[in-house]
């Protein structure tokens, strides 16, 4: 079976970027980074989004990604769901830091529940059929709006498919946008590239 082995977001300065996320997220080995000149425009398709426990570690993860640079999409905020907030990192990718839980239980534990890379793509269907054909099972599926992929407990990142102008308006952000993604998937079998242009690679171990 076909699955999400890593995220590997391609980076103008390699430097300033492992920096940032060393400071903002401490994701570890989760998120790999890797230098690129590829060109790109505007919303680059995709969001990385990070699921927690409380409203305390929202505001933890917020407040350090600015301190080390960010820029604010959306203030941390309360909503119908929960709360969260976005913010856009020095290279451009746009992390979304959310609960379910509107209610503290204690102090902020910086513990991550998931790491979940949501592909904005024009036809949710179409691209959950590439992807089954490809391997990959669907754990949760919304029509033509959202597609969560299955994945074991100890899976570094989920994958998901969500409309992409919905997926910019959830962010606050333009749906327009052009050139390389600047985001390569790691496979756990072959390489291929989805409809949307999305590139994924040979995990590398």
């Amino acid at each position: 079976m076909t699955s999400l082995a890593s995220v590997t977001l391609e980076v103008a300065d390699l430097a300033a970027a492992e920096s940032f996320y060393s400071d903002a997220f401490g994701l570890g080995p989760r998120l790999r980074l890797r230098a690129s000149d590829a060109q790109t425009t505007g919303f680059r398709g995709f969001t990385m989004s990070i699921t927690v426990s409380q409203p305390a570690d929202v505001d933890s993860f917020i407040e350090s990604a600015l301190k080390a640079g960010a820029t604010t999409l959306k203030p941390a905020a309360k909503s119908l769901w929960g709360y969260g907030g976005v913010v856009q990192a020095p290279d451009g990718t746009i992390w979304k830091t959310a609960t379910s839980s509107k209610k503290n239980t204690g102090p902020a534990t910086r513990a991550v529940d998931d790491l979940v890379l949501l592909l904005g793509v024009e036809d949710v269907k179409a691209s959950k059929q590439f992807y089954v054909e490809r391997g990959l099972s669907v754990g949760k599926s919304f029509g033509g709006k959202y597609v969560e992929f299955a994945s074991d407990d100890a899976a570094p990142v989920k994958l998901a498919l969500y409309k992409r102008k919905g997926l910019a308006k959830d962010v606050g952000v333009a749906e327009e946008g052009g050139g390389s993604h600047r985001l390569v998937l790691g496979s756990t079998s072959g390489s291929f590239t989805d409809p949307d242009g999305f590139v994924w690679e040979a995990a590398q171990a």
